[in-house]
């Protein structure tokens, strides 16, 4: 049976999504819903294929995965049964068959990002966790032009960091918005796909130009010169959540 599930969880205490080699003492994502999966199938290792590889840290409301296994299970128990085995800061939101064509990444026709970035001088213990952070107040409406930027289809070579295998670094962003809560910012992109720390690398650009240490025009000329040398450094993973994945209805039929 072929399953779709679809995941929650806080990154914090978690070396990213990707499991590693047995070698390697590193806690993953995919590690621990295995190792929870693995008693359901007679102790077998069922791998995961996830829509998106969550950097160390990233946090995620909507991640999906899916995974083959020969024993069939009503999805409301698969969903039971591996949230009693996964540790608390994992949890399986849905499940659900899908089609032996539907896959995980492959399939998928957008994701939603959303970085939350306080912007005062100190910043609370209880939001350290969830929010990244800058002591600086940032020019709003320069935020607001480089979001404008980013929108659209584009090379974004200069965003990608080291270690990326793309055929392809061209991605259309359909939405790019920048909101304010408070002194808050909350920022939500969405493409039909990501490069490697290509979100927080867009979050990098709107701090260094709302801090005043680049201009629009300059990331502007970086971006389509396509010189990562000149961008500025991706924003903290820690401030970063993959909310949403979408597919055409017809892959989940």
């Amino acid at each position: 049976m072929h399953y779709r599930i679809t995941l929650a969880y806080d990154g914090t205490d978690f070396e990213g999504w990707q499991a590693q080699p047995r070698s390697t003492p590193a806690r993953t994502v995919q590690g621990v819903v295995e190792a929870a999966l693995a008693p359901l199938c007679g102790g077998q290792r069922i791998p995961l294929a996830a829509a998106g590889r969550t950097d160390a840290g990233v946090h995620a409301l909507g991640q999906v995965a899916c995974f083959r296994m020969a024993r069939e299970m009503a999805p409301a128990d698969l969903a039971r049964a591996l949230n009693r085995r996964l540790p608390g800061d994992v949890r399986v939101l849905d499940a659900a068959e899908v089609p032996d064509s539907f896959h995980a990444r492959r399939s998928a026709t957008s994701k939603l990002y959303r970085y939350v970035l306080d912007t005062e001088p100190l910043q609370l213990p209880t939001r350290r966790r969830y929010a990244g952070h800058t002591p600086h107040r940032l020019d709003r409406a320069v935020v607001a032009e480089l979001a404008g930027l980013y929108a659209g289809r584009h090379d974004f070579v200069s965003l990608q960091s080291a270690g990326g295998s793309v055929k392809t670094t061209e991605r259309t962003l359909s939405r790019s918005d920048v909101a304010w809560d408070g002194t808050t910012l909350v920022y939500e992109v969405e493409a039909d796909g990501f490069l490697r720390k290509m979100v927080r690398s867009l979050v990098g650009g709107l701090v260094a130009a709302g801090r005043g240490t680049t201009t629009v025009e300059a990331l502007r000329r970086a971006l389509e010169g396509r010189d990562r040398r000149l961008w500025p450094a991706p924003a903290e993973a820690r401030g970063l959540t993959l909310v949403r994945v979408d597919y055409p209805d017809a892959v989940l039929r």
